[in-house]
């Protein structure tokens, strides 16, 4: 700064420092102003356009939340089956079998003709199930799935094995007449006959079964 010489330098210098805290305010002023009326327009927006929501930002990745696991439809409809097929050790089939020249059976409706060609092998047997050394739990079961399993892929004709009860206490057949019993409450069983001697005789049943709707 140049070195004051005379009082009119330092009046000039006052001067000086005032013109700029003049225009030091009027910028304050114009700032304040300015302010004023964008918050002014910002309100006026506001009433005039009512709540908004912000839109989504693009950036922002919105992940699908994982699907639930998929339901065993399946196995419940399966279960659900076997539960409607289940089958008694305690039904009576006596009553509901033919006493021909060896016992058989056919559904209310079938005409007998149908046993007499199940007897003559007239349906190629399709699957075998042979019940040999299973417990009475374990056979029952065998069977029901057996005979569930072959309507499902379409065969008609089969051959369940349950012995002649040579090797049983008593040598009595322990399984032919619960077999019996088992098949009657099948609903996919139409009839079944003693097998032929060649096909297993009195240990043997040939099964016929229902067409299958699939």
């Amino acid at each position: 700064m140049n070195k004051l010489n005379s009082f009119e330098d330092l009046k000039k210098v006052q001067k000086q420092l005032a013109v700029q805290r003049a225009e030091a305010e009027a910028r304050k002023l114009a700032e304040l102003e300015r302010q004023t009326r964008l918050q002014a327009e910002k309100n006026l927006f506001t009433h005039a356009v009512g709540k908004v929501q912000r839109l989504p930002d693009k950036q922002i990745l919105n992940l699908t939340p994982e699907p639930p696991p998929p339901l065993p439809k399946q196995k419940k409809l399966d279960d659900a089956e076997v539960m409607r097929e289940s089958i008694s050790d305690d039904f009576d089939v006596s009553s509901l079998l033919d006493t021909d020249d060896a016992l058989s059976f056919r559904r209310p409706g079938i005409s007998v003709e149908v046993t007499r060609r199940l007897r003559r092998g007239e349906w190629a047997i399709q699957g075998q199930l042979d019940l040999h050394g299973l417990r009475t739990e374990e056979a029952r079961d065998a069977l029901g799935q057996f005979i569930r399993e072959s309507h499902k892929k379409g065969l008609r004709c089969l051959r369940v094995v349950h012995g002649k009860g040579h090797g049983s206490p008593g040598k009595s057949p322990v399984l032919k007449g619960r077999v019996q019993s088992w098949l009657v409450q099948k609903v996919q069983v139409l009839a079944f006959v003693q097998a032929k001697p060649a096909e297993g005789g009195g240990g043997a049943l040939m099964v016929l079964l229902t067409p299958s709707a699939a």
